[in-house]
């Protein structure tokens, strides 16, 4: 993959920082809070800029080449941004080079890896944002040393050839809806394709947890359960959904934060507050899960975490071939932000 040549100062421009704090950052010298430094790193992959920050030791003379496989662009999103720049860093400092390869539809439906992902000169495999069962089935057939990030829906019932990561998702849920209960609430909807992936069907575990130890009715009436292809980014489409409903519930559970921000924009569309007439909770712990108003009930997933203990896992199953394949949960914790009574 072809990188364009971008500077720090580019990185800093796009930021509105100035240059001084992106070296910090890449140079390890003086203190940047964190929510900088992971806006700034984020950036810095968007444009294309991969030189590693500074640490302790040197990357190690390369070992073979790491082939991550993904459906989606991984920078349009929170976790994606912040997980590949951690899984890059320390996958090169272990002494591996990286390639990425985005599964086209075609290829998914045939599946088949993209024609430019030369078998041979991998040692290993990095799967994320792929939710086809047949697909990673395929990967697994391969042989290679594999580990996926997240996977498709009940994936944790599945007796998948690899090792797999994931956030944890039950726990988290279970204790945002917990709050709106808490908080009054009584009909509690869910908004999400609880079938897109694992991490959101976990999710809806959750909610249906809270929901069935409190002794509350699950009604789907209250739910926007359609398919993830649909235009859950489109206010107009989520007011025509709103208005279908029998009654508008007391709060809103939603698989992510990017949903449940713009249910938000529709909810204001109607007039209503927020959380005064409905609570609001995402998932994620996204930038803009801060700075929306009110700010966003969620729960925080250490991306940057879950990057390095794949890059681990994955290096380990190189030198390890034959252990036992590892299922790896990494705790989330809630944030009870302002859209929550």
């Amino acid at each position: 993959m072809a990188l364009k040549r971008v500077t720090m100062q580019d990185i800093a421009d796009a930021c509105g920082l100035s240059r001084n704090t992106v070296s910090k950052i890449y140079n390890g010298r003086g203190s940047v809070p964190e929510a900088t430094k992971r806006m700034v790193l984020s950036k810095a992959m968007e444009l294309g800029y991969y030189q590693l920050p500074a640490e302790s030791e040197r990357p190690r003379e390369a070992e073979g080449n790491i082939a991550l496989f993904t459906q989606h662009k991984l920078l349009s999103h929170n976790f994606g941004a912040f997980f590949i720049t951690s899984f890059t860093n320390q996958i090169c400092r272990s002494g591996y080079t990286m390639k990425m390869y985005e599964v086209s539809p075609e290829e998914l439906a045939a599946k088949e890896l993209p024609p430019h992902a030369d078998m041979e000169e991998i040692v290993g495999i990095l799967g994320i944002e792929l939710f086809d069962r047949e697909y990673l089935d395929m990967i697994c057939s391969l042989k290679k040393p594999t580990v996926f990030v997240d996977g498709y829906a009940r994936a944790g019932s599945a007796l998948l050839g690899c090792d797999f990561v994931s956030m944890e998702n039950v726990a988290s849920e279970t204790a945002l809806v917990r709050r709106m209960i808490r908080g009054g609430a009584r009909r509690i909807g869910f908004v999400g394709d609880k079938e897109h992936c694992n991490s959101f069907y976990e999710r809806w575990s959750g909610y249906c947890t809270a929901l069935s130890e409190a002794g509350l009715p699950r009604d789907p009436g209250l739910c926007i359960l359609d398919k993830d292809s649909e235009a859950y980014g489109d206010t107009q489409w989520l007011l025509e959904k709103l208005a279908a409903m029998p009654a508008l519930p007391d709060a809103f559970a939603c698989a992510n934060d990017y949903l449940a921000i713009h249910l938000m924009t529709a909810l204001k569309k109607l007039g209503l507050s927020i959380p005064a007439d409905v609570m609001v909770a995402g998932f994620d712990g996204s930038l803009e899960a801060s700075v929306v108003e009110p700010p966003l009930a969620t729960a925080q997933i250490p991306s940057t975490e879950i990057g390095r203990l794949a890059a681990s896992l994955l290096t380990e199953r190189i030198q390890s071939p034959d252990g036992p394949f590892r299922w790896t949960y990494v705790k989330t914790a809630p944030i009870f932000g302002g859209s929550l009574r």
